[in-house]
């Protein structure tokens, strides 16, 4: 069980180091193949959001390779020295590694606990990585089962409950810095997920004057249909900057790996009396740092949303609580899994060696039975020895797959391998296997 993750989060890492991390969606792919190419790393699969960037691998042989080949990558992906970035990545190793992947999933692991986002972007990184050709055996069951209790967390607990987005933080504190949100001219600059969400909590916090901004206009006008009766004009990126110039709060939210907005744009604008809160939550960053000199300026990005979240987070203690026994049941289930493939190579060698022996005996008995009675019951015969094999095999495969206790079921295997002479069988199958 050789699984591993590498990575850094708003836990370990501040923005200004995550968004050099960040790998956009056209990148997976060289990524992935990159990863692979090392020949220390069987199955790879990449995770990144505006909060995360994690890769979780299956290793060929020591992890501790592995797990370099992986800060490497992303050493020279970032353009950080691995010195600088070692400082903020954490690396965790089997169960340890099963068990954060299944937190991540349900939102425990999220600045926002319980944030329903996360769970579609764990299905999106398990749906490229299988598209790439990075997920294979054992991170595609590794990943079935996290989705699987991100589902469980959210049908069986109250984790969801309450304002568990990135983007409902983001209009909570845009409401700390501006009592009368429904005073303010907004604008929102982006129109995919997390913009969605900012106009729903807009609109519910009593916001009249929304503009939404996009470089598709199409796409703007789609999103500001589906809050048809606020009727929100659109704009495109040729506008942002008049927009900008004449709000009094202005979110960002696209997917721009440079920064939209600096303070030589902004100073065209904004006139000295004028009081402008940009509210970033997009990773890489929208707004440049040099902004935060402009005297009528404030900015604020997703690692100031902080304070508000934690306000939130004790009256979802007891249903992390209740998320975390069940993370438990999934994470038995999988190792259980997990020692079962050890068997395996094991089972097939005796299958196959069993196997040979009917086929000789088989064989053999035609022989002496003639031609026309061996015709006659060939197929009598083959499913009488089959079904003879199957149900001598079939309770010690059950045992062999089922035991829990990962020692007894090694000294199990050793014992089988030695009674039927199969070491040479397992070595030569474990390599095949390999390649």
């Amino acid at each position: 069980m050789n699984i591993a993750i590498i990575g850094l989060s708003h836990k370990t890492a501040p923005v200004e180091i995550r968004e050099k991390l960040s790998i956009p969606s056209e990148q997976i792919q060289p990524a992935i193949a990159h990863l692979q190419a090392s020949s220390h790393i069987k199955e790879a699969a990449i995770l990144s959001t505006c909060n995360r960037l994690e890769i979780y691998i299956v290793a060929n042989g020591e992890s501790a390779q592995a797990s370099q080949a992986v800060t490497q990558f992303l050493s020279a992906h970032s353009q950080l020295p691995c010195y600088d970035l070692e400082a903020h990545l954490f690396t965790l190793l089997k169960q340890d590694a099963i068990k954060h992947l299944m937190n991540v999933a349900c939102g425990l692991d999220s600045l926002v606990m319980g944030e329903g986002q996360i769970l579609a972007q764990v299905k999106h990184a398990y749906k490229v990585g299988q598209e790439y050709k990075g997920i294979k055996r054992t991170l595609n069951q590794l990943f079935r089962q996290a989705i699987t209790v991100g589902k469980r967390v959210r049908t069986e607990t109250s984790i969801g409950t309450g304002a568990v987005s990135i983007s409902a933080a983001a209009v909570e504190l845009a409401q700390t810095k501006v009592p009368d949100l429904s005073a303010c001219k907004v604008a929102v600059i982006g129109a995919g997920k997390m913009a969605r969400l900012l106009i729903k909590h807009l609109l519910a916090k009593g916001v009249t004057r929304l503009v939404i901004v996009n470089r598709s206009v199409e796409r703007a006008q789609q999103l500001a249909d589906e809050f048809s009766p606020a009727q929100l004009p659109c704009c495109s990126l040729e506008m942002m900057l008049d927009i900008v110039g004449s709000s009094d709060l202005v979110f960002t939210s696209t997917a721009s790996t440079e920064p939209m907005l600096d303070r030589t744009k902004l100073a065209l604008v904004l006139s000295p009396e004028q009081s402008l809160r940009l509210i970033d939550i997009s990773v890489p960053r929208n707004v440049a740092t040099d902004v935060s000199g402009l005297q009528p300026v404030q900015v604020f990005n997703v690692d100031d949303l902080k304070t508000v979240v934690a306000q939130n987070q004790e009256s979802r203690q007891q249903a992390a609580q209740a998320a975390a026994a069940l993370i438990e049941e999934e994470l038995k289930a999988f190792v259980s899994w997990s020692r079962s493939q050890e068997a395996v190579p094991v089972i097939n060698c005796l299958r196959a060696k069993v196997e040979s022996i009917r086929e000789q005996e088989v064989a053999k008995a035609m022989s002496r039975l003639g031609v026309d009675l061996a015709q006659r019951h060939q197929g009598a015969i083959e499913s009488l020895t089959r079904g003879i094999v199957n149900k001598i095999l079939h309770e010690p495969m059950v045992q062999l797959r089922a035991n829990q206790n990962l020692e007894e079921q090694r000294l199990a295997l050793q014992t089988l391998e030695k009674l039927f002479d199969l070491n040479s069988c397992v070595v030569s199958f474990s390599t095949a296997s390999k390649k």
